[in-house]
């Protein structure tokens, strides 16, 4: 069992270094199609082995949330009218530095991989359901500051400058009505797909694949298919720029950000990444960045175990959501097993980050990242036709028609968010029927 698992978590480890250089490219949407591969083998009498499967999505998943920087880094050069609203990977990217960005982010990784091993792991079991008990009566009001906190948080991004006036008023106001626009029109979708769901019920389990690509993927895609930027030559350096006090601020706060996105229902990396930087952003762009490789690792990977948590009986995140349907996880056996793995998939895909973005540097030098991102998004389309068929690539038109706002407008796309966040606060706010019933849903 021991060396299957190991075989099983080092073979989807090694998969996601493939998968995460695709910008876009999304592991929850690859989860999917491994997911109705099972299913397929289980209708034709066939048994899928729950000790490799198991492992092998866990190394997809924690590989691909380490090694997902890189693209995000690399393959998402601004043009230079975003220089002031870029993030500083980007800004990192476009000074030459990318691959320092990269592995800073990457550092960020390895730490919230040992929070989650050394810290998280070991108390889980006996504070997670004692803590679940007491805040279960508070999930809805603590959703709606959350989703407050989203709202004011977003900002005017065309300068102060100029002489006042409505002009300057109309201006500021454009991205800011933006957010609310897409928020606003990505909970009616939503709603639509939460209680008239068009997919079929044999891919309910992907209803909602199709509205996340195409409010996230293809207008990711589509935006570095037409930028017009050219990116400068990359310098490697073989030492970051980092010290203790940096590794331990970008670690409370990604800690505390990603585990509150994990631990709190349909809260996001996003979220957590957002909270993060808004806890070091005025600090130091380098915190800023760690921050965020914490918390998208303590997000992804801390989500999934909550799943193997003895007791806790919690499904968090897309990943926890498909392995529900396969298997359920029955022993403190089970956790540890799945504790093990994410150690194993991790310190494997952060010493495989430095090479592979090397590896990306120099294909750059050669192909152009425009064309990566034209590929990922034939990819996507083909994975949500063949899993949703056309329904799915109707929803996914759609979806981009909202999540092309945010990029047009200079919002923030966390915004489209609000397809989870909008309709299940509602409904945990037991407002969610009647608020369906006057859309006609019901």
């Amino acid at each position: 069992m021991i060396l299957t698992a190991t075989a099983a978590v080092l073979a989807g480890t090694i998969l996601s270094c493939f998968l995460a250089i695709f910008p876009g490219l999304h592991i929850y949407n690859v989860l999917g199609l491994a997911a109705m591969l099972i299913y397929w083998l289980q209708g034709m009498g066939l048994a899928a082995n729950p000790e490799f499967y198991l492992p092998f999505m866990i190394g997809l998943i924690v590989g691909w949330s380490v090694l997902n920087t890189i693209p995000s880094v690399l393959l998402g050069a601004p043009d230079e009218s975003a220089i002031f609203t870029v993030l500083p990977g980007q800004k990192y990217l476009m000074t030459g530095r990318g691959y320092e960005g990269t592995m800073m982010i990457g550092a960020g990784s390895l730490i919230g991989l040992f929070i989650i091993v050394f810290i998280i792991g070991p108390f889980a079991p006996k504070l997670l359901p004692i803590a679940r008990t007491v805040l279960n009566l508070h999930m809805h009001w603590i959703l709606w500051v959350i989703i407050t906190f989203i709202l004011i948080t977003e900002w005017p991004k065309s300068g102060n400058r100029g002489p006042a006036g409505w002009r300057k008023f109309c201006c500021a106001w454009s991205t800011l009505s933006a957010g609310l626009l897409t928020f606003t029109l990505s909970g009616l979708l939503g709603f639509l797909l939460l209680y008239r769901a068009p997919i079929s019920i044999e891919n309910a389990f992907q209803n909602i694949m199709p509205a996340f690509a195409g409010l996230f993927a293809i207008p990711w895609c589509l935006l570095n298919a037409v930028s017009g930027a050219k990116v400068p030559e990359q310098r490697v350096r073989d030492q970051l720029n980092i010290n203790g006090d940096l590794l331990l601020r970008s670690g409370i706060a990604g800690g505390v950000g990603g585990g509150f996105a994990a631990f709190f229902p349909v809260i996001t990396g996003g979220v957590g990444g957002l909270l993060a930087g808004h806890a070091t952003a005025q600090r130091d762009e380098r915190v800023f960045m760690m921050s965020q490789g914490v918390s998208k690792v303590v997000y992804y990977a801390g989500a999934l175990l909550l799943f193997f948590v003895p007791g806790l009986f919690l499904t968090r995140g897309g990943g926890a959501w498909i392995l529900k349907g396969l298997y359920t996880p029955r022993t403190v056996g089970d956790y540890y097993l799945a504790l093990g793995c994410i150690a194993i998939s991790g310190a494997l895909s952060f010493l495989l980050m430095s090479p592979l973005t090397k590896g990306v540097l120099w294909l750059m030098k050669k192909v152009d990242y425009r064309l990566l991102s034209i590929f990922s998004l034939i990819i996507i389309m083909a994975l949500v036709f063949f899993i949703t068929g056309w329904v799915g690539v109707f929803i996914t038109f759609v979806a981009t028609g909202i999540g092309l706002i945010p990029v047009l407008f200079g919002s923030r796309r966390l915004n489209c968010l609000g397809v989870l966040l909008l309709p299940i606060a509602c409904n945990m706010s037991s407002v969610g029927e009647p608020i369906a019933a006057c859309l006609g849903l019901l």
